[in-house]
């Protein structure tokens, strides 16, 4: 009885332990979170805005999101708003969900968020909203919380554009496989062509993300395969796997496409669905010497991937209108705040990049710049 009622008290105590501590961590972020909006009112002392917007992601350094909160933070001071990309204030140690907890607990005007479907994420934004603090969703949806608005692109859209190129491609590789035939009769040389009919099966590969709670990717992927499907000329065999990505941070992204290299086999086409996977199977094409052997379809315009374009490397990209995603953001914050609603959908532009348009992108530059 007595050790029983022992561990009972351990069991107590470390509970109250646990408790204290999340309640520490949860101070210390709102007290650090207090100062540097002090420190930044000292500084600014110039300037009073009206509202004050937080921009909350995963990944903040990549040059997409610089983009989009470029975007919004422009957006924001023609409205006299300011909007803080909060990741970028803190280390690396919050997650997205204690960065939301900070935000609410500071009372901000509102939250800019990139958003997945888990439950945690749901209740946070039912939290915020039932604060007072409008919520727009940015790139990953909530669909089942009360998120006053979402700022994202059409991924069923987005993903009919990679399987029209998957389709090019196939083109492609079909004609440079085409068979000259010469014959010879009663002293004529004729010539004609045959389709071969070894090597006409195309493997197609779609990095995904491994951990993403995000209907999205499933959206988009649904878009690539069914205009694969519809739109495939007869003759043509076109595989599609996904291959999940450890995207936790870029060196387990990295691992992870290192470990498709290292298989026996490569993919014709490999479409990736994000920036940074992007990139790391450009370097990857690049170190492993697999350059013209495997053709890549990218997401985002980044100098590197432009570049990347422009030698032939990548075969083409989708260009993303970032700017106008965080315009859209506190455009729709500031609807909301002003008229008590905004519209529940705003979808950015998108734009194909390839060796034939990527000068316009690279500004005349060229690979010898």
């Amino acid at each position: 009885m007595n050790s029983n009622k022992k561990k009972q008290n351990n069991y107590i105590w470390y509970f109250i332990l646990t408790v204290l501590l999340i309640a520490i961590t949860s101070i210390t972020g709102v007290f650090v979170f207090s100062f540097y909006i002090s420190h930044f009112t000292t500084k600014q002392d110039a300037n009073e805005y009206e509202l004050y917007y937080v921009m909350i992601a995963d990944d903040t350094n990549t040059s997409l999101w610089q983009s989009v909160y470029e975007g919004a933070y422009t957006a924001g001071l023609e409205e006299n708003s300011y909007v803080d990309l909060l990741n970028g204030s803190f280390d690396n140690h919050y997650s997205r969900e204690d960065l939301m907890r900070i935000a609410i607990s500071s009372e901000v005007d509102g939250i800019i968020v990139a958003a997945d479907e888990s439950e945690e994420m749901t209740e946070l934004i039912h939290e915020a909203t039932a604060d007072g603090i409008p919520v727009v969703t940015l790139y990953g949806d909530n669909t089942q919380s009360d998120r006053c608005s979402f700022v994202g692109i059409g991924s069923y859209d987005l993903g009919r554009e990679y399987g029209r190129q998957v389709l090019k491609i196939a083109k492609e590789n079909t004609a440079e496989n085409s068979v000259r035939i010469i014959q010879e009769s009663d002293g004529l040389v004729a010539e004609t062509s045959q389709k071969s009919t070894s090597g006409n099966t195309i493997s197609v590969m779609v990095l995904v993300n491994a951990y993403a709670q995000d209907s999205g990717q499933n959206i988009l992927c649904s878009g690539i395969q069914e205009t694969i499907e519809n739109e495939k000329q007869d003759g043509t065999e076109i595989e599609i796997s996904l291959v999940s990505v450890d995207s936790t941070n870029t060196f387990s992204v990295e691992e992870s496409i290192r470990d498709i290299f290292m298989e026996e086999y490569l993919p014709d086409i490999i479409i990736c669905l994000n920036e940074l996977h992007t990139t790391c199977v450009y370097q990857a094409v690049v170190d492993y010497n697999k350059v013209g052997q495997v053709n890549i379809l990218g997401y985002y315009d980044s100098d590197t991937i432009l570049k990347a374009i422009d030698r032939n490397v990548i075969y083409a990209t989708i260009s993303i209108d970032t700017g106008q995603m965080g315009r859209f953001c506190v455009n729709a914050l500031t609807e909301y705040n002003t008229y008590g609603n905004t519209s529940q959908y705003f979808i950015a532009d998108i734009a194909l990049i390839n060796k034939e348009n990527v000068g316009l992108y690279l500004g005349g530059k060229t690979e010898d710049d």
